[in-house]
């Protein structure tokens, strides 16, 4: 008798800067999670989360384009619910203030270490409900 599939949690990745995104991914899979798609800009991330609707989005907070992570965030929270981890190499004041206007599930700053990262998962993941 085989045992029971577990479902792994979807994770999606927002970056615009492809060795990041690769990182993050890698990350999150040697955590045994599952990365539901990858995403360059606010649009595509919509859409993938909208398609896969993700537990966790992790999330940069400057994209290229007219729309920035938050942006894409508010859209995200507000058609799928997931919980967002925004990763920003910010530490401008203006850049905090704007993250915050998502009320996010974490904020990480680059370079993330993989604890970093699994702590900030775990914690959005307990929040889900």
């Amino acid at each position: 008798m085989n045992a029971p599939a577990v479902q792994k949690s979807l994770v999606l990745v927002v970056d615009d800067e492809f060795l990041i995104a690769q990182g993050l991914c890698m990350q999150v899979e040697d955590m045994n999670m599952a990365v539901c798609g990858t995403a360059t800009n606010a649009d595509e991330a919509l859409a993938l989360a909208m398609m896969y609707r993700p537990e966790v989005v992790l999330m940069d907070m400057r994209l290229r384009g007219e729309k920035d992570g938050v942006d894409a965030a508010l859209a995200i929270h507000a058609t799928v619910g997931s919980k967002v981890i925004f990763i920003t190499g910010s530490r401008e004041q203006s850049t905090i203030e704007r993250i915050h206007e998502d009320h996010p599930a974490g904020v990480l700053f680059k370079p993330v270490s993989d604890r970093q990262l699994r702590v900030a998962i775990d914690a959005a993941l307990a929040q889900r409900g």
